[in-house]
């Protein structure tokens, strides 16, 4: 069934039931923007979220899941939200570190996780989901839950088996944390679009690059001039948020809170499981063509990155007294379950 099918019958389902008892709840409809454009596959799982809400809520909760640019572009969505333009958004909230550093801090320290259930357990009980609705609610949002694409693998033409064999590699990444910690680790980043990545890795204008998961990787072709990936990554995993006006989400009964929240966390479970899924597919196949060796790096080598990074992390959080907050609630977390290199 199409999904604008049901959510008509939904909506026609709580009409009708609402005429005939009277003392039915309010219902609610939301329009959530995504920062993922239409046709992509993180943007029809979250199609798929709106319709977990409404199963969860009976209902009673409808979402519109809108996909980027559709009412504003990706960078104006948090201030969106707070005008009550749009009611909620799923977004990188990285894009909003030019209000409040931190919030690139906790989007993606990159290094931290060698797993999304490392993330999800910080964001649930170690103080994650607590930092960010100390940062977001000021600007009028509600912080519901954390989801994220997947850790990212490793794109490179070369064997990299650990962190020395960074020292030197003429790598693809990103302005910002993920350039500055392959720098401090030795390697030689330079800034390309995502558009470049393949061509520049076929004439040798790089011989590695951060990009994507192991399955988009080689849907897009990279792993056919790259033939060292190294899965599962451990480098970079983004926080996606999942938040809401803040007036609406207190005018909220709690019982609809709660299904909110669950629906978020059940999520993200079903996205990293697909993800994930699509990924070892792709391994599979990989391997059974014979055209590359996958690298997973020790947890010794992991941890190595990881202390490097800790060093960025430390310059990131003189940013804010929230990056500082940020971090120190990060490393102990990383510490108190031995995340952290002696």
């Amino acid at each position: 069934m199409k999904n604008s099918t049901l959510r008509a019958l939904l909506l026609g389902a709580v009409a009708t039931a609402g005429l005939a008892g009277g003392a039915m709840a309010q219902d609610y409809t939301f329009r959530f923007q995504s920062s993922d454009p239409a046709g992509n596959t993180n943007f029809l799982l979250q199609k798929e979220w709106a319709e977990m809400v409404s199963e969860k809520t009976d209902g009673r909760i409808v979402v519109e899941m809108l996909p980027v640019e559709t009412i504003v572009a990706h960078s104006e969505t948090q201030d969106a939200v707070a005008a009550g333009i749009i009611d909620g958004h799923f977004t990188d909230t990285s894009y909003f570190a030019g209000k409040e550093p931190a919030f690139g801090l906790i989007a993606n320290p990159v290094g931290a996780w060698s797993s999304p259930q490392q993330m999800f357990d910080f964001m649930q009980t170690g103080g994650g989901k607590e930092l960010m609705n100390e940062m977001l609610e000021p600007y009028g949002l509600h912080f519901i839950g954390a989801t994220t694409p997947g850790l990212e693998a490793f794109v490179s033409k070369v064997p990299l088996e650990g962190v020395d064999d960074l020292k030197g590699l003429k790598l693809r990444a990103p302005e910002g944390m993920v350039q500055k910690v392959f720098a401090a680790a030795g390697a030689s980043p330079v800034n390309l679009p995502g558009s470049e990545v393949f061509t520049s890795l076929d004439k040798g204008v790089i011989d590695a690059a951060d990009y994507n998961t192991f399955s988009t990787n080689q849907a897009q072709g990279l792993h056919e001039v790259a033939k060292h990936p190294v899965y599962p990554g451990f480098h970079s995993m983004p926080l996606i948020e999942v938040s809401i006006n803040k007036a609406e989400w207190d005018a909220l009964p709690d019982d609809l809170k709660a299904a909110m929240e669950q629906s978020v966390l059940d999520f993200a479970q079903y996205q990293v499981a697909t993800v994930k899924a699509n990924d070892e597919a792709a391994v599979a196949e990989a391997l059974e063509k014979g055209d590359v060796t996958i690298h997973n790096w020790s947890d010794e080598d992991r941890a190595r990155f990881r202390t490097i990074a800790r060093g960025e992390w430390e310059i990131a959080a003189q940013a804010s007294p929230n990056s500082q907050k940020v971090y120190d609630t990060l490393t102990a977390y990383l510490a108190a379950n031995g995340l952290l290199a002696e």
